[in-house]
């Protein structure tokens, strides 16, 4: 009988080995699977409560400002003599009160570069041929307003207009039978939206992307990019690049913008920049928190109270004004003045963008430093 020693001669050694090691690892018994460590139920139960307490938030965030938004102290001019703009004055305060603040104006044509200055939003001109001035490009909310009022002032003005031609037929100035003329209440619209965005959805709905944009670019710079200098360098290309780019989609593609092609780049370019500068900056002072930071008040504060699509005097209490600090609603603001009102002051809306810029820059810096700082004292 042959045994295992016997049938190894004559086999090459990389065989016999081979053999060798399969036994073995044949005859090694099988190691029992370690226990399936699971998550606490305390721990999963909180997480499942923290995230849907964290799309309340986000929902609160984006609908709070809409749904308590009401029409008040819409700014509009009256023109024409000062009895006439008195009482009309009086007529809307009675009909909607709170819903405008009035500026008297001396003639139409000051009316109308109050609007194109974004003074007013809409203007009415009193006199032999009563007219309503609207801007279109101010937001559908303002156009439908305006209208509104026209109908409300037409009917009044014929109203009165009966009530005198009755008068004078009981007085005996006027034969029976004579009719009140018909006037009617023109609506121009001073500056209007262009025809590649008539219903101006488009200005509205690109707000959010361009936030959105901002933010995860500053998210990925901080998270793949070491070094605040390389970061600094990433954030202002990625501003230059977005910036031609989106313009480019926004004007030249679907006409949204209008205006010069070069102004409207820097803007959106400035926007980005400031939103992606910030969230590194952030970062850079204060770790992941910081992120967390820049994304909370870009997103879920600034967005809500850019007033991108409706008058910002409509938000509840201060928050309008409070939402043009912040970098959504300063970057909507001036890219309606630079597409539609080249007249209207802009330099705020550029202010504040640059701000942003700055506090964004400086904290990539300051935290560049800091961490120098620390590693020589390590060391």
């Amino acid at each position: 009988m042959s045994t295992s020693t016997d049938r190894d001669v004559g086999r090459p050694d990389a065989e016999r080995h081979g053999a060798a090691h399969h036994e073995h690892v044949a005859a090694r018994p099988e190691r029992a699977a370690g226990p399936v460590v699971h998550t606490p139920w305390a721990r999963a139960l909180a997480l499942a409560v923290g995230a849907a307490a964290i799309v309340v938030v986000i929902l609160l965030a984006f609908l709070w400002p809409t749904v308590t938004s009401t029409v008040k102290d819409l700014p509009i001019g009256i023109a024409g003599p000062t009895a006439q703009v008195s009482a009309v004055e009086k007529q809307l305060d009675k009909a909607a009160s709170g819903a405008f603040a009035v500026t008297s104006l001396s003639d139409r044509q000051a009316a109308v570069d109050a609007i194109e200055k974004r003074d007013v939003y809409g203007a009415i001109v009193l006199g032999d041929h009563p007219e309503v001035l609207t801007a279109s490009a101010d937001g559908a909310a303002v156009t439908q307003i305006m209208n509104q009022v026209a109908g409300t002032l037409q009917t009044a003005a014929n109203a009165q207009a009966q009530a005198a031609v009755q008068q004078a037929i009981a007085s005996g100035h006027a034969p029976s039978g004579t009719k009140a003329p018909t006037i009617t209440v023109r609506v121009t619209d001073v500056v209007a939206l262009a025809s590649t965005d008539s219903r101006g959805l488009g200005l509205a709905a690109s707000s959010f992307p361009l936030v959105l944009g901002g933010m995860l670019g500053g998210v990925l710079i901080s998270l793949l990019v070491a070094g605040s200098w390389r970061r600094l360098g990433a954030v202002a290309l990625y501003g230059v690049a977005g910036g031609l780019a989106v313009t480019g989609i926004l004007q030249g593609w679907f006409g949204i913008l209008q205006g010069d092609y070069w102004l409207n780049a820097l803007a959106v370019g400035l926007a980005m920049f400031a939103t992606a500068a910030f969230v590194v900056g952030m970062n850079a002072l204060f770790g992941r928190v910081g992120i967390a930071i820049g994304a909370v008040l870009t997103v879920l504060v600034g967005n809500p109270l850019s007033a991108a699509a409706q008058p910002l005097q409509f938000l509840v209490g201060p928050w309008g004004a409070i939402g043009q600090w912040f970098v959504p609603g300063a970057s909507v603001t001036l890219l309606r003045d630079l597409s539609y009102f080249p007249s209207a002051d802009a330099l705020f809306p550029w202010l504040v963008l640059v701000g942003w810029a700055a506090v964004g820059v400086v904290g990539m810096l300051a935290g560049h430093f800091r961490d120098q700082e620390v590693t020589v004292a390590a060391a």
